[in-house]
C-alpha cells in the first residue's frame, strides 16, 4: 500500500498495528544516516558490533501555503518522528548521533547488579553510545529517539550492561 494522508484526527475502535517485513530495518553498516521516510516508525534491528547512526535534524518548518488545503505528505517537517532500536549483537561501538545543533533529553536505565538512571540535558548531550558492557549495549538493548522540538530529541531507554556503570550519553 502506498502512503496516505488523513486530513483531522483519525480513530479507531480496534487499534492499529504494523507486520510484515517493512516494519524491520536491518543496520548493518559502519555508518547509516536515518531518513523519517525510511527509517520513522520503523524497528531498527542493531546487527552491526561497531556503526554509528546520525539521526536527521530536527525540521519543524511548517508546510509552505503551496501545498493547499491540509497537510503535504512530502513535508521537510520530521516532528514527532520516532526511531526505535533494538541491539541484538554486543556492542563494541554502537554511536547514535544527532547533528550539529541538536540535542538529545531524556534517560536511559542501565541495568546490571545494581541498575543506574542517565539524563540527557537537552542542550549539550549529541549521542548515545554502546560499548557492550559500562554504558548498556549488551543484546536486547532497546531505546527509542523521538523528534520533539526545534534541535531536540528526546531518548527514551534500557540498556542492559555490566561493571561498574557509566553514562551513555556524550556531547559529540
Amino acid at each position: 500500500m502506498g502512503q496516505t494522508t488523513f486530513q483531522g484526527p483519525v480513530r479507531s475502535l480496534n487499534g492499529f498495528y504494523s507486520q510484515g517485513p517493512g516494519t524491520i530495518v536491518t543496520v548493518g553498516s559502519a555508518t547509516l544516516t536515518l531518513d523519517p521516510a525510511t527509517h520513522g516508525g520503523k524497528l531498527l534491528v542493531i546487527t552491526a558490533a561497531t556503526t554509528t547512526i546520525t539521526l536527521p535534524a530536527v525540521n519543524v518548518t511548517a508546510n509552505p501555503n503551496s501545498s493547499g488545503p491540509g497537510s503535504d505528505p512530502n513535508t521537510p517537517n520530521n516532528q514527532g518522528v520516532t526511531y526505535a532500536f533494538v541491539n541484538t549483537i554486543l556492542a563494541v561501538a554502537i554511536k547514535v548521533l544527532a547533528p550539529a545543533s541538536n540535542f538529545l533529553l531524556g534517560s536511559a536505565m542501565v541495568s546490571a547488579a545494581t541498575p543506574s538512571g542517565f539524563f540527557a540535558n537537552g542542550t549539550t548531550i549529541r549521542s548515545i553510545n554502546l560499548n557492550g558492557t559500562t554504558t548498556g549495549g549488551i543484546v536486547g538493548s532497546y531505546f527509542t529517539i523521538t523528534a520533539i522540538a526545534s534541535g531536540q530529541y528526546l531518548v527514551q531507554g534500557e540498556l542492559p550492561g555490566s561493571g561498574t556503570l557509566a553514562t551513555p550519553f556524550a556531547v559529540s
